[in-house]
């Protein structure tokens, strides 16, 4: 358990990172579930650079691996282009 202050502060920092992480990382999968999910091409489309984005950010601040991004990224670009 911690002792010093500062360490107690990390602990309660790291709290709120990890609830801050988990909701940016649960809502980015949810929406690339739902965009292999669509049907239409068009709206596939327009989607598609929403899903980027969230990954893109993601990658930027740590939360996943820049290479998980681009291998995200690739197979969902795959997947509305072969629509």
């Amino acid at each position: 358990m911690a002792n010093h202050q500062s360490s107690k502060k990390r602990m309660r920092q790291e709290a709120k990172r990890r609830l801050h992480n988990r909701y940016y990382k649960k809502t980015t999968r949810t929406a690339i579930r739902s965009l292999r999910e669509v049907t239409d091409k068009a709206e596939a489309e327009k989607f598609f650079p929403k899903v980027v984005s969230m990954i893109d950010r993601l990658a930027k601040r740590g939360t996943w691996h820049d290479n998980k991004a681009s291998n995200l990224k690739s197979k969902l670009s795959r997947f509305v282009n072969a629509m």
